[in-house]
């Protein structure tokens, strides 16, 4: 079985490149519940017209419903999985927990694939997953080749192989969401990491950049036959955001080294392809976690574009450029150390005369519409040449075989084959030729005449007496044909009714707790509540005393434990720990519905924490007991690699994000959540005794 190579679309434009630049399934997002929602995205009758044209080039299509769900919003969740799986999609990628394991239970033969938001990077969690019917995991980005070799559980594993990358671990940023309002976990990210910020420990560091927290662009075509050796089961580019013409061709270039493989070639990329995935977009390209590669550009969170030359002259008129690479009018191009760009709306050669194009090695002279008063690199940021190329697709043509029997006193039959479905259609009863008969040529020259439909003549049997065949008759069998085995391609026969009622529970959620940094605290608390701590020896040392530990939030071993008390904050430790031990749910987990709090229930989780992003509390009264945080500063990010040195991050409005180094490195909220009042758990950072003590 081939690897599956998967590409984005934003809008229909863009679904049609990917298709016909030889992807073998697209992932889009309709209007509700995905994690892009500034793309153009799908209406639900574009997502009827997406399904069709898909399945008539043979093309799977995944909707993405990968955002994190409201108790409000569960009933509108459920309807608009029902119209999803009755139009025929092939996959829903999901990341709420507690709408999988409903959905499983309502609609049981709509597939579901875990969203990377899961942030699945270990076996447990796979292990969870595939019990609970899922069929495909998005693994975490910062998984590496070793790690992702080493998972045994049979469910099918997709990762991502370009496009843009996310600093934190996926699912597990709130950044946005408690700064900005918008939330990435609902699909609104305002990108907080894209912006400016400074280090400090007591006094500034200084950095070598300002954009600390902004990643490169994912890149791995230089490495694909060791992505391809894993025989992971689809491969995936990002990118739902992006133009027709980008998707297309970097699904064209994937698909040709991924071809090239299976044919037993070496899988290389060319210089020109690379230059030109460089010119569509780049902020520098990382092969990433996967081969242990720098992720970070501090530099600029911007597009870079591709090495065109250097300004070696200029005045107030003109600029001229030694170029490196050829320029065509209406490139677009960018001064690197000025960052200023322009459209080259006129082009002129080395003897002042206006010309479509000027070749590598010669100089270039462009106006100096942006009054540069210096010698520059300049960079290629837009290939008129690339865009139009990119902008004229070849489109698909599926394979067919016809039969056709023409003979004497039986109906004229046509037969039209895929090599999976077949249609026979039958016509007149033909008589013994008169004069002429019809010969073999004029029939394949009129079966032929497929120009207008997705398919093209492979092979075509003849069985032909001496007869006359009307070559209207033969047209309409054709174009009948043609036009039930493209319904029969699309058929979907999916139907299904369900009644979907919440019961009340109504359990008492009367928890209180506090999450300690160290044994100082402890002790000021101990007896008081139930504590948390993230420091082993401490919990071993007080656990007799109501003391819970806190797993880490990343997880690649697992410790035998049996009878302890544990909070814990990914799928893994709760597949892992929660029959054998007391569990608690931590809000990393994307608590924000009944349905999830009950799932984690039924695994044996005793208590869940609601996530810092729910502010009506109206599941409560329909799940088991829950927590939820009342005062301190959460988790906004979870890195798997960042400087060690610096205690704070400030941003450009002032605020202080406290950083916490460790295995892993988390950024915590510049500010403490404070719900005077309402009982559920403190979470202390540097808080003195006094302090303490007022909080509790």
């Amino acid at each position: 079985m081939k690897t599956e190579l998967l590409s984005p679309a934003g809008d229909m434009d863009t679904l049609i490149a990917a298709c016909n630049n030889g992807a073998d399934a697209i992932y889009v997002g309709g209007k509700m519940f995905g994690a892009r929602a500034f793309a153009p995205n799908f209406s639900n009758s574009n997502l009827k017209e997406a399904v069709r044209y898909c399945h008539i080039y043979g093309v799977k299509l995944y909707v993405t419903a990968n955002t994190v769900v409201f108790e409000n919003e569960i009933e509108q969740f459920l309807d608009y999985m029902k119209f999803l799986y009755e139009i025929g999609v092939d996959a829903v990628i999901m990341q709420d927990i507690g709408m999988i394991s409903l959905v499983r239970r309502l609609i049981p033969n709509l597939e579901i694939h875990a969203s990377t938001q899961i942030n699945c990077h270990n076996d447990e969690s796979l292990y969870l997953l595939h019990d609970m019917g899922v069929t495909r995991a998005v693994l975490a980005r910062e998984m590496s080749i070793d790690e992702i070799k080493a998972l045994k559980c049979p469910i099918e594993k997709e990762i991502f192989i370009h496009g843009a990358l996310c600093v934190s671990y996926s699912g597990q940023c709130l950044f946005s969401s408690l700064n900005g309002g918008r939330s990435g976990n609902r699909g609104s990210c305002v990108g907080s990491c894209r912006l400016p910020y400074k280090l400090y420990d007591k006094n500034e560091i200084k950095t070598n950049g300002k954009y600390l927290l902004s990643t490169k662009e994912l890149c791995t075509v230089n490495n694909i036959k060791a992505i391809l050796d894993l025989k992971i089961d689809s491969l995936k580019i990002e990118g739902r955001m992006k133009s027709p013409e980008y998707v297309g061709y970097v699904t064209k270039v994937y698909r040709r080294i991924i071809d090239e493989y299976y044919s037993g070639g070496n899988p290389m990329i060319s210089e020109e392809e690379m230059y030109n995935l460089t010119t569509l977009f780049n902020r520098e390209f990382t092969q990433g976690y996967l081969f242990n590669d720098n992720i970070y550009n501090t530099k600029t969170p911007n597009h870079l574009g591709s090495s065109l030359g250097k300004v070696i002259k200029f005045n107030e008129q003109k600029l001229f450029i030694k170029l490196n690479y050829s320029l065509f009018q209406e490139d677009g191009i960018r001064f690197c150390e000025s960052s200023k760009g322009m459209i080259v709306n006129k082009l002129y050669n080395d003897k002042g005369l206006l010309v479509n194009n000027v070749n590598k090695g010669e100089v270039a002279i462009v106006d100096n519409k942006i009054g540069l008063s210096h010698k520059d690199n300049v960079n290629k940021t837009v290939s008129k040449k690339l865009m139009d190329m990119t902008s004229k697709i070849n489109f698909k043509k599926i394979p067919i075989e016809f039969k056709l029997k023409a003979l004497v006193n039986q109906n004229l039959e046509l037969i039209i084959s895929d090599g999976t479905n077949k249609i026979t259609e039958k016509s007149i009863i033909l008589d013994k030729a008169k004069n002429k008969p019809t010969t073999k040529d004029e029939i394949y020259s009129k079966l032929n005449k497929l120009g207008s439909t997705p398919f093209y003549l492979e092979k075509c049997d003849v069985l032909l007496d001496d007869v006359f065949v009307p070559m209207s008759f033969l047209n309409e069998l054709r174009r009948k044909v043609c036009d039930e085995l493209i319904l029969k391609r699309c058929e979907c026969n999916n139907k299904i009714s369900f009644k979907y009622e919440k019961r009340i529970i109504n359990n008492a959620n009367n928890s209180k707790s506090i999450l300690v940094r160290n044994e100082e605290q402890l002790k000021l608390v101990l007896g008081k509540m139930r504590i948390y701590t993230e420091d082993y020896n401490l919990y071993l040392k007080y656990k007799d005393k109501n003391v819970f530990y806190k797993l880490p939030r990343i997880m690649h071993n697992f410790p035998c434990y049996n009878g302890e008390k544990l909070l814990i904050s990914e799928l893994g430790g709760i597949y892992k720990y929660s029959k054998n031990n007391i569990v608690i749910a931590d809000y990393p987990l994307n608590i924000t519905n009944s349905e999830t709090v009950n799932f984690l229930h039924s695994l044996g989780v005793k208590i869940s924490t609601i996530s810092p992003e729910v502010t009506n509390y109206e599941m409560e009264k329909y799940c088991y007991p829950t927590e939820k945080i009342v005062y301190g500063k959460p988790d906004l990010m979870i890195l798997k690699t960042f400087r060690k040195d610096g205690k704070y991050l400030k941003n450009n409005t002032g605020n202080y994000f406290p950083i916490i180094h460790g295995e892993y490195t988390t950024i915590l909220h510049h500010q403490n959540i404070n719900l005077k009042g309402q009982k559920g758990r403190i979470i202390l950072f540097d808080e003195n005794a006094k302090e303490i003590k007022d909080l509790i």
